[in-house]
């Protein structure tokens, strides 16, 4: 018992000592700690389990909501990364599920239609806003689909930057 006692009082000190972004607003469990530039835990907290999963690359973006629509709230995060298809670093998006209690990957997306600027859960749909290779913008909303995100329908195409982010904060 004193054993675990400590090993708690270990854990309360080094989250103490990290930058936390949470989303308490819903009670999902997850949380992001930033240690670094480049260095982040997603990490998980129920009432019985406590786990998480490291992200080596810098962070643009933290939410949560119910992505797959299987009633439980799973977390998004928006890495910036090379692929082994897509070799510059660009914005990418990495959802994560509770899995009995375990930080398991849903979906650790390459790339959506265009270059992906931002994104946001709304409504149960991941709204993304894009770039073109010709300078031009988009807003374009995706769903859970089986193994991974399919678009649903454009919000928005070819605009101005500043009229893709009003309709992105819609």
């Amino acid at each position: 018992m004193r054993v675990k006692s400590l090993w708690l009082l270990a854990i309360g000190y080094w989250l103490t000592s990290t930058q936390a972004f949470s989303q308490d607003k819903e009670n999902s469990g997850f949380s992001l700690e930033q240690k670094n530039d480049t260095l982040s835990e997603l990490t998980l907290r129920t009432d019985s389990t406590y786990d998480h999963w490291t992200l080596p690359y810098p962070v643009y973006r933290f939410c949560t909501g119910d992505v797959d629509g299987d009633g439980s709230i799973d977390a998004m995060v928006g890495v910036i990364k090379k692929t082994r298809y897509y070799r510059t670093k660009e914005r990418r998006l990495f959802i994560f599920k509770n899995y009995h209690g375990l930080v398991r990957p849903l979906w650790l997306g390459s790339k959506l239609g265009g270059i992906l600027e931002d994104f946001r859960f709304l409504d149960g749909k991941i709204r993304s806003l894009e770039s073109t290779t010709d300078g031009k913008y988009v807003v374009a909303e995706y769903r859970w689909a089986h193994f991974g995100l399919a678009f649903e329908r454009f919000i928005a195409k070819n605009v101005t930057k500043e009229e893709a982010l009003v309709l992105f904060n819609e």
